[in-house]
């Protein structure tokens, strides 16, 4: 069973949290797995030392803006130690990010490479780097607390962007269980589909896999519209309209 203790909740401050999801081995299966492909390696990343464990969450605690993607990839997030970086899905999200304002750079190439989001806080439904990208449900269920702990102490956020229907569904749930917003139904994904839910605007949005970029199901005009619209509701709910 999983508790309180172990998994973060309750934790007072940010930094707080991701020490604590830095260390948690909760899940034997992504715990055997994230560790085994940073010892093996991929060919091309051979001289690399990867980060091997659960990656933290990044952004301004200010944040207005809220993205909740799925998980780190294995030879991303994984290897650089910060989500969305070292990756084609993240040279596609931070080059929105950077048109709409959100990011100081259009790449993410590693944790130190000096990249700074304004207003916009990252953050994933599951922590570690699962196999062939598919958690399982009691993964992500163990995962919950950390996410349910960020959304508490992130007051500020307005909109929020989830990237893929797992993110954008993990991301209403979090909000539902906080008791800040409330549906009979869950609200369906597709992408660009907006809803206005108590004092945040849920934006859905196709997750910039290599599945979905390479394939055109997700273009950087599409991308960039939803980060466009994420910048102008940010605006708006600022303003109270």
């Amino acid at each position: 069973m999983t508790t309180r203790k172990e998994t973060g909740a309750r934790l007072t401050s940010l930094p707080a949290v991701q020490r604590r999801v830095v260390v948690c081995r909760r899940c034997p299966r992504l715990v055997k797995w994230r560790e085994a492909v940073a010892k093996e390696k991929a060919r091309r990343f051979q001289g690399e030392e990867y980060w091997g464990k659960p990656i933290p969450s990044f952004g301004d605690p200010s944040a207005r803006l809220l993205i909740v993607g799925l998980a780190p990839a294995a030879h991303g997030g994984n290897r650089t130690g910060r989500m969305f970086t070292g990756d084609e899905s993240g040279n596609w999200l931070f080059r929105a990010l950077h048109r709409a304002g959100f990011a100081s750079q259009p790449e993410s190439v590693h944790r130190y490479d000096g990249l700074r989001l304004t207003d916009c806080y990252i953050t994933a439904t599951l922590r570690c780097a699962p196999p062939k990208n598919k958690p399982t449900r009691e993964e992500i269920l163990r995962c919950q607390p950390f996410l349910d702990n960020e959304i508490t102490l992130l007051r500020d956020v307005r909109v929020v962007v989830g990237l893929g229907k797992v993110g954008f569904d993990a991301a209403l749930e979090a909000f539902r269980r906080g008791g800040k917003i409330d549906y009979a139904r869950r609200p369906a994904f597709a992408h660009g589909a907006t809803y206005h839910l108590g004092p945040c605007t849920f934006i859905a949005s196709y997750h910039p896999s290599q599945q979905n970029t390479y394939t055109g199901r997700l273009t950087r005009p599409m991308l960039d519209s939803v980060f466009a619209g994420a910048r102008q509701m940010v605006r708006s709910r600022q303003e109270g309209r």
